[in-house]
């Protein structure tokens, strides 16, 4: 009986996930839709931005309140108030995005053109002025003009999730934007214990719950002179660096249930 009370508890958290985030992101639609006709395009872009933060850092406190996730990002704090930096994490998972997002006020992120076109996530992004991956020239130009007006630029290196342990092989696309930019590349790791929402993995399974995320800060690259030099070692040190944390990982004890909904140390992880 337990066991099927935790896993009832585990659906019920699942669809409270899913359906908290498209409510909020249909919530905000509308705002955005008219601060986005309304707005001078830097001012409508940082309260986009600034929004997004706001109702992302939500979300997964509801997450954490609700027994379903452990959050320690706040590593990501330290990035603020910092000059433009393009923040380069490994990508396991459809919440990589909203983990970085809701710890930082000004972060432009770089979206695939099916997600920037969704109806869920399109106002909210042309509010935000993030930028889509359709054209690599324009990417790596707006991406520059980003980084030159004082944001930071969030872009995944893989170009999709992780279907390659440790880590994909990586695009140019960091190191031909921090050339052109003549900015730093901020390494990020994104470590879970669990696969939910990782490639392959379908919307509607439920996972394994409490699911416990960390994310902390890797070592700040220079702006490179020889992108396909920087690409290979940027590789290396992602493929070195989540190979040793894995065996660490591995060895922390799982919880077996769920903690109460509530408990102070979930909702202040997030």
């Amino acid at each position: 009986m337990r066991r099927r009370l935790h896993i009832l508890y585990e659906y019920l958290a699942l669809w409270f996930g899913l359906g908290m985030l498209g409510f909020l992101c249909l919530l905000w639609s509308p705002f955005s839709w008219i601060l986005y006709r309304l707005q001078p395009r830097d001012s409508g872009g940082r309260v986009g931005r600034y929004m997004n933060m706001i109702w992302f850092r939500f979300y997964l406190w509801s997450l954490a309140l609700s027994g379903a996730c452990r959050f320690d990002i706040r590593g990501l704090d330290a990035l603020r108030d910092q000059p433009p930096v393009i923040i380069a994490p490994n990508h396991p998972s459809l919440l990589d995005a909203v983990m970085v997002i809701s710890r930082l006020p000004n972060v432009v992120c770089i979206m695939k053109s099916e997600l920037a076109n969704n109806l869920f996530l399109r106002a909210g992004a042309r509010l935000a002025r993030y930028i889509g991956n359709g054209s690599m020239l324009e990417m790596i130009r707006d991406s520059a003009e980003m980084l030159h007006q004082g944001n930071h630029l969030l872009l995944f290196p893989e170009g999709t999730r992780t279907v390659r342990e440790p880590v994909n092989a990586l695009t140019a696309a960091v190191g031909l934007i921090a050339r052109r930019a003549g900015v730093p590349v901020q390494t990020v790791f994104i470590e879970s214990d669990s696969r939910y929402l990782c490639k392959g993995w379908p919307l509607f399974k439920r996972p394994a719950m409490p699911i416990t995320y960390r994310i902390r800060l890797g070592r700040r690259f220079d702006p490179p002179q020889d992108v396909r030099a920087f690409t290979a070692e940027l590789e290396q040190y992602f493929t070195a660096e989540l190979d040793a944390a894995a065996p660490a990982a591995e060895a922390q004890p799982k919880p077996q249930r769920p903690p109460q909904a509530g408990a102070p140390n979930l909702a202040n992880r997030t």
